[in-house]
Order: C-alpha cells, then structure tokens, then sequence
C-alpha cells in the first residue's frame, strides 16, 4: 500500500504510518472497518436464560458465535419480569465495549433509554423497539403469532363459543401483540373472548390464573396462551378441574411438544428462537465488517399439532447434542 509514498520522503511516509496507526484500530460509527474475526466481541441480552424458549436462542447465538469464529456473550436476567435487571444487564455488556449488541428488550422504553444513540451496531431479537441507531429487528412478527395459534383453534369452534387468554409480563410488547392478534382474529370469527389475564410468563403463576378462570367461566372451550411454560400451567388447571379444553401455547419449547405427542396441549405456534438467535449474531458480524443488514430480518414460524409433533421433536433434540 505504501510503495507509491516511497519517492515523496522518508518524512512523509513517517507520517502516513504514524496516522495509520493511530487510526488502524478504531471502527467508524457503521463499521465499515473490517476487523479479525477472533478480536469480534458480540453481546447478546435476552429476557431470561431460565426457560426452554430462550435457550434456544442462547444455543443459536453461540453456535454462530463458534461457526464464524466471534467472541459471543449471552446473558439475561432470572425472569422476564426483571425489567431494572436487564436494563443493568445491557449497561455492563456496554461498558466492556462489544463490537456488537443485540438485546431482546422486555420492555421497549427501558431498553430505548439503554441504547439510543451508542456508538455501534445493535439490533433487536424476538420483541421490537424502536431508538436511534437500530440497525434491524429479528424475529417473528408476533401479532401474527397470535393470530395464527387463534385460527389454529377457531377450525375446532363454533361462532358463540367462548374462550380465554393469558399472556405475560403487563407491558411486554411481544405479549401484547400476541393478544392483540389473538383477540382480533377470535372476534372476527364470532368467537367471544370471556378472560384475558395476565401471568408473567410464570408456569405456576398461569395455573392459578386458570384456576381463577374457570371459577366463573367453566363453558370455555379453548385458551390461547402467550408462552409454552404458561400453557402447561393452565393445562394443570383443567385437567385437576376435570374438563376438556382446548390449549395453545407459543414457543414450540420440548416440554410442549410432548405435552402435545400425549395429548395434552392441542398446539403450540414456534418461533424459531435457536434461528434467531443465530442470525442475531450472523448479521451484526456483518454490520460490524461494513455490509447493509435488512432492517427487518423474518425468523419464521412453525405450528406444531399432533401430526407433525414427533418430527419437531426430534429437531429439538438436533439442537441440544
């Protein structure tokens, strides 16, 4: 590169390398200097590393991490109602200067507050949030979610027939959207939604919410529910209530799957969390070395009934070995 400096002075091409050296181990703001990939430091926060779900999308993330030979850090808080938890989460990956970040925000204004405006590559996973320099959103659209798990129930109802909801953490806006489609979908097919509650995600927390549901609405004859982990919980409940109801959950988690291959759940909506989780990683490498990432990167969905459960079981063993 320098050879064409030669006949200018030994004091200028001094310079030129004094520059370059200077200059040489920075990254500009997009990342448009490419860097070595065993010195790519990647960190990826999600919701919480205590459920199948966001295993998943650990497994993913460290599996590109050792395909495409970058440093990769996956962390989380205890439980997705740690909302402060995450926030410090994302705060100390940030003080360890990533080359990347991708952060699964449960809630959209904390995480915002968190990241708006730092100096590198970010994105978000599973759950969207809009603040200044997102470089793209990876995930499921989760108001389609919610509606393809209700039109998987509304082919086994009738119009009048009524039915529950329960979703997550009040403010998380995966949840919601998963409600929101949900709901609109029972109701265009003159499905009555009776209950609506919320359950943190939690699996005992979801059994009492249906126990307290079926106090006042036992002629229910299905329930959408926003996480695998809370449709089990709610199983438990009907089943000791004696009754026969229909559930779907959404994760597409193992536990669920089997739930499903017994005849337990009647569905659950996957989303693909270890795919996630592997483009995550996958795209800020790129945005890292320079190259445009799509602002919005679709992770896919999979429903999972009894007739395709075995073979989806089988792939979510794939990932653990």
């Amino acid at each position: 590169m320098w050879k064409k400096f030669k006949l200018l002075g030994v004091m200028l091409a001094t310079s030129l390398l004094f520059l370059s050296a200077c200059n040489g181990g920075t990254e500009t703001n997009n990342g448009s200097n490419s860097k070595n990939k065993s010195e790519v430091n990647i960190s990826v926060v999600l919701k919480t590393l205590s459920t199948p779900h966001w295993k998943y999308v650990e497994a993913g993330a460290k599996d590109a991490g050792k395909k495409l030979g970058v440093n990769v850090t996956v962390v989380g808080p205890p439980s997705e109602s740690e909302v402060m938890q995450q926030v410090n989460m994302i705060e100390d990956q940030l003080s360890q200067a990533p080359n990347g970040i991708a952060v699964a925000p449960i809630q959209a204004a904390t995480v915002i507050s968190a990241l708006s405006g730092k100096n590198l590559p970010m994105l978000t996973i599973d759950t969207d949030s809009d603040f200044e320099g997102k470089l793209s959103y990876i995930g499921s659209d989760n108001y389609s979610v919610g509606k393809t798990a209700a039109e998987l129930l509304i082919k086994k109802l009738n119009k009048g027939d009524k039915v529950a909801i329960i979703i997550g953490a009040l403010g998380n806006p995966a949840i919601d959207e998963r409600a929101k489609g949900a709901r609109e979908a029972f109701k265009a097919a003159g499905i009555e939604v009776v209950a609506e509650q919320p359950a943190d995600s939690d699996k005992a927390k979801a059994m009492s919410v249906m126990e307290n549901i079926l106090q006042t609405h036992r002629d229910i004859k299905a329930v959408y529910v926003g996480s695998d982990d809370m449709a089990i919980g709610a199983l438990r409940a009907i089943k000791a209530a004696g009754l026969d109801i229909m559930v779907v959950g959404t994760d597409g988690n193992e536990e669920a799957v089997k739930s499903i291959i017994e005849g337990g759940l009647y569905g659950t909506i996957a989303q693909k969390p270890y795919d996630m989780g592997y483009l995550a990683v996958e795209n800020l490498l790129k945005a890292i070395n320079g190259e445009k990432i799509e602002p919005r990167i679709d992770s896919g969905l999979d429903i999972v009934t009894s007739e395709n459960a075995e073979e989806f079981l089988e792939f979510l063993k794939s990932l653990e070995k």
